[in-house]
């Protein structure tokens, strides 16, 4: 195929692509309007699955399947990230050395570390009552761990940090939402319904039936998949150096 007609084939694809966005926004709703079909369902659908946070009934309920993929991409990104950065035969590992940290900095990380670590576990288990999840939980849980290296040293942060341990918290994590979801199949349902498990009452913690439960799993691949992906970048800057190199 010339390159002339891999751009007519390019062009008629963009102008069909763009006929069809066209015609999908002249069919939206107004803005600000008080016509909100898809709101208007999900927000039922939440409160009858007794999940209190409607965007988490969205994210691991109605559309489970698409936050599976979401959480396979950071997966796969690290897993990339993990054999990119492997030690090579050119380089050499070296221990870092202690540096000095002002008092002040390491005062205050050192006391907001187990607060940030609180309210990321807080966060992740309050998922399908409050704004965050498993998400924005396991962020905050994985980058309050590195107060240790800004607070103390890089030492410090290796002995709260065993990389091997991370590693299969996130596969763990990868695993349990995939095991969740299969759940259903085996059931005689489908993938990933929320139907197994009763949905508890409203605005507690045990509510929402299979919402909190892969909100935890995916919390628990953010996490450990973000002290991994860091760990390793960490290593390449702090130990890792070039045979002969300063």
């Amino acid at each position: 195929m010339s390159r002339r007609v891999r751009m007519w084939i390019l062009a008629v694809g963009g102008l069909g692509f763009a006929a069809l966005f066209a015609a999908a926004c002249l069919r939206l709703p107004g803005f600000g309007g008080e016509s909100h079909p898809y709101g208007d369902r999900a927000v039922r659908a939440s409160l009858a699955r007794h999940t209190a946070n409607v965007i988490a009934a969205v994210n691991f309920d109605q559309r489970a399947f698409d936050t599976l993929g979401e959480e396979s991409i950071l997966f796969a990104a690290v897993l990339g990230t993990v054999v990119l950065l492997r030690q090579t035969r050119e380089e050499r590992q070296v221990p870092p050395a202690p540096a000095r940290v002002p008092l002040s900095v390491r005062r205050y990380a050192l006391v907001l570390l187990p607060v940030a670590v609180v309210v990321g576990l807080y966060v992740v288990a309050h998922g399908q009552l409050s704004p965050g999840g498993g998400f924005q939980g396991g962020i905050v849980v994985a980058t309050a761990l590195h107060l240790l290296y800004i607070g103390a040293d890089y030492r410090a942060l290796e002995r709260v940090r065993p990389v091997g341990v991370y590693e299969v918290g996130d596969a763990a994590g990868e695993g349990a939402y995939l095991v969740l979801g299969l759940a259903g199949l085996i059931a005689g349902s489908s993938f990933l319904a929320n139907t197994l498990i009763p949905y508890g009452t409203f605005n507690t913690l045990e509510s929402g039936g299979f919402v909190p439960l892969l909100n935890m799993a995916v919390g628990m691949e953010v996490a450990c998949a973000v002290v991994v992906l860091l760990a390793h970048f960490l290593d390449q800057a702090v130990e890792i150096e070039e045979e002969g190199g300063a």
